[in-house]
């Protein structure tokens, strides 16, 4: 008993000595707060530091404030190297967000420590239960009851990143913002601007890193620290390594509590104490292959986010992929395409593109990404219509019933979509218009699949549609829009008008007027083809005689009598059937449809043009919000391109049967050859059509919405994401999006000028 006295005194002189050590090292630093850091950081610590250094980290520490939870300090040393240390309140992320920032700055780690408040206390002569808690029980110390982290770096800069006085005000300033972000736990947010910035960085190297995806050498103890899980860690050298393995640690759920790291000729020597976010080591065989599986994928992909237009959409998917694959026990195959520099940097530029596509596809179908991604390399990205059509047929062989066929249907549609959309977006020698083909033959191969087998379910019901005779009653679906001008996009409706030759009645036991017959028909077929509400595939009937109101199936004849001179549609309406194309169904009908179209469309009645500038203008007042730009409804947007091929096409259409075309580049063109725009306006408007198309996609692709179709501020990220997106790939990401903005300006100008020089001027 004596002797335990006699050392716990002995404890409590040292403990004392260094409170008297450090008090005159630390001017105007309050004793209290000296107490707080010797009472309670992490053993080990002491070990590390000098009394001067310890009393540099507690005047950085006296400084903390919840506005302010970071304080850095930066030294030169010798060798071009710098010292940085950074003291800061505990948060989940935040050695993560540390080294990440570190790296962004090019700055390469050579070696470190990093240290964080203890449970168990502290210097080794400190007593169990410190004066310093006592007294802030008793005065409420803003600040000192908080853990708090000392963190310490040996970094070198990077001879082409510039690292000046300058540059360090502004790093110190940045890493206190991002650490205020988690203090009011923002832990998304910091992820993305961390990854934002690193992987811009990281950008400037692309295709001179080496080693990336040699293996981690991680071992698991549990027998060296009481708390904590300890990951010996060995692997080569890469960039911004810490950050990436770090950051997968955290999205994995694991505390980081303390770490020591080094580089030895070119090999990390790294150890990490870590924990579960619940507290606990990492103690079964299973939770530490997963650990070791997922931390190493994830390293890994970090460094391929170069290619991701969104760094951070890209890592957060890429986590989930595993969690959904950890799930399924682990595919083999899909690990071994994990491991492929080839397939990783496809995948990346994949998750950073599109919230819709992962939604839509791959969270839930993620079995079959390997397959649809090896597929779009060997598949054209445009195939014939009699190919997809007897592949079609040849997995609807093996459905019997009709909910069988319905799914067969639908599943083929979606994975066909998604190849075509993968197919795009991955090769960048893709056009708009080899993409809206694509798509369009797509999509007439389902629908000319789906009714017939709507058409057998109802018949089985009550019969074929019969004409006198017993002869069948044809029946017809027609594109409009951009179905109708094969000019579908990401997210594109299919705009459709349904039309049956002539009225009659169905020959089965209970038997339907033709009417009724092709109104089920149609509801029928509204079921069947599934779709999102505002996605790709929504069939949308508005533009049908009489609109919302009107049936919706007509006859020939009552669509030929609303079609006329003498019938009821609008001037707008005779604009619209411009776009009107036989899709699906007879053909015959469908080309008696189309000469109509023609005879209507392109006649020599007059056309209100004044009409049609006015109905424009309402679509810039009521469809643009202001301070803003509609890059469809806009002036200069999309809209400006096309009426001004469609009322050009309705002015002169019936003297040259060239512009009697629902595509507006073949439109164009015969517009050209015609002379009604010299080559230059032709070229022009071409251009910025097309331009105007990949920028509506680029909107559209992130959440496969059709009203996508407003810019992002400039000066934000999303447009920094836009013009990635788009290709704009530059070393300083500002730069590609200044270039995007200057192109926006110039097309949608240029576009404008030339719609008010030949409509509104002339």
């Amino acid at each position: 008993m004596l002797r335990k006295l006699t050392e716990r005194s002995d404890q409590n002189v040292a403990y004392e000595e260094l409170i008297q050590t450090l008090t005159p090292l630390c001017a105007e630093v309050d004793e209290e707060i000296i107490r707080d850091i010797v009472s309670r950081m992490d053993a080990e610590y002491f070990k590390r530091f000098q009394p001067r250094d310890i009393a540099h980290h507690v005047m950085l520490a006296a400084r903390l404030t919840p506005e302010h939870p970071c304080q850095t300090s930066i030294t030169e040393r010798e060798g071009n190297q710098l010292e940085v240390v950074v003291v800061a309140y505990d948060y989940f992320s935040a050695f993560a967000a540390i080294c990440g920032l570190l790296s962004a700055y090019g700055l390469d780690i050579r070696e470190g420590s990093v240290y964080t408040f203890s449970e168990a206390g502290a210097h080794p002569s400190a007593p169990k239960r410190s004066l310093a808690t006592a007294t802030n029980r008793r005065r409420g110390a803003p600040g000192l009851a908080r853990k708090k982290i000392i963190d310490h770096f040996l970094v070198h800069p990077s001879p082409s990143i510039p690292f000046a006085l300058e540059e360090r005000r502004r790093f110190a300033d940045e890493l206190d913002h991002t650490l205020h972000l988690l203090e009011t736990q923002r832990f998304q947010e910091v992820r993305s601007h961390v990854n934002r910035r690193l992987v811009e960085t990281l950008g400037r190297f692309r295709g001179k890193f080496t080693g990336l995806l040699r293996p981690i050498q991680i071992q698991f103890h549990n027998d060296l620290s009481v708390h904590d899980t300890v990951l010996d860690i060995r692997s080569t050298d890469t960039p911004a390594f810490l950050y990436a393995f770090a950051n997968a640690l955290t999205m994995r759920g694991m505390y980081i509590r303390k770490a020591q790291f080094e580089n030895v000729d070119g090999e990390l020597h790294d150890r990490f104490y870590v924990r579960s976010r619940h507290g606990r080591k990492i103690e079964t065989w299973s939770e530490q292959e997963e650990l070791r599986l997922t931390t190493t994928l994830i390293k890994q992909f970090t460094h391929y986010l170069t290619w991701a237009p969104d760094p951070a959409k890209a890592i957060e998917y890429f986590d989930e992929l595993l969690d959904r694959m950890l799930e399924a026990s682990g595919d083999e195959k899909v690990l071994e395409f994990l491991k492929k520099k080839s397939t990783v940097t496809l995948l990346a530029r994949l998750l950073g593109s599109s919230d819709f596509l992962w939604e839509d596809f791959l969270r839930r179908q993620h079995a079959n990404l390997v397959p649809i991604l090896e597929t779009y390399r060997r598949v054209p990205l445009c195939r014939a219509r009699a190919d997809v059509a007897r592949e079609l047929r040849r997995h609807m062989a093996r459905a019997r019933i009709d909910e069988q066929r319905q799914r067969t249907l639908n599943q083929f549609k979606d994975r066909e979509m998604f190849r075509i959309d993968v197919g795009h977006l991955m090769d960048t020698a893709s056009t708009v218009t080899e993409f809206s083909r694509a798509l369009t033959v797509l999509a007439e191969v389902v629908l000319e699949q789906a009714i017939r087998d709507c058409q057998a379910k109802l018949s089985r019901l009550h019969g074929a549609p019969r004409l006198k005779g017993r002869k069948p009653c044809p029946f017809a679906v027609f594109g409009m829009g951009k179905f109708g001008g094969r000019e579908l996009g990401y997210a594109s409706d299919l705009e459709v008008v349904f039309v049956y030759e002539k009225d009659g009645q169905t020959a089965g036991r209970r038997p339907l007027e033709h009417s009724e017959y092709y109104e089920r028909l149609v509801q029928t077929i509204l079921q069947w083809v599934e779709a999102k509400e505002e996605g790709v595939f929504h069939l949308d009937l508005r533009l049908r005689p009489h609109g919302r109101i009107g049936l919706l199936a007509n006859s020939l004849e009552s669509l030929q009598a609303y079609y006329s001179p003498s019938g009821l549609s609008h001037p707008f309406e005779r604009q619209a059937l411009i776009k009107l194309r036989f899709v699906a169904g007879d053909e015959a009908l469908g080309r008696q449809v189309e000469a109509h179209r023609d005879a209507f469309v392109y006649s020599d009645q007059p056309w209100d043009l004044a009409a049609a500038l006015h109905l424009r203008e309402r679509q810039v007042q009521e469809l643009v919000e202001p301070g803003h730009t509609n890059v469809k409804y806009s002036p200069g947007g999309l809209i400006d391109v096309e009426y001004a091929v469609q009322y050009l096409q309705l002015m002169h259409g019936h003297a040259d049967a060239r512009l009697r075309t629902p595509n507006t580049l073949e439109a164009l063109t015969g517009l050209g050859q015609g002379g009604v725009l010299k080559p230059a306006e032709v070229s022009a408007l071409q251009d910025g059509y097309l331009f105007l198309r990949k920028l509506i996609d680029a909107l559209r692709i992130v959440r496969g919405h059709a009203k996508d179709l407003v810019l992002p501020p400039v000066h934000s990220d999303e447009f920094v994401f836009l013009a990635r997106r788009l290709g704009y790939i530059t070393e300083e990401w500002r730069q590609g999006a200044a270039r995007l903005e200057a192109d926006i300006r110039r097309y949608m100008e240029g576009t404008r000028e030339l719609f008010l020089r030949h409509f509104v001027n002339s």
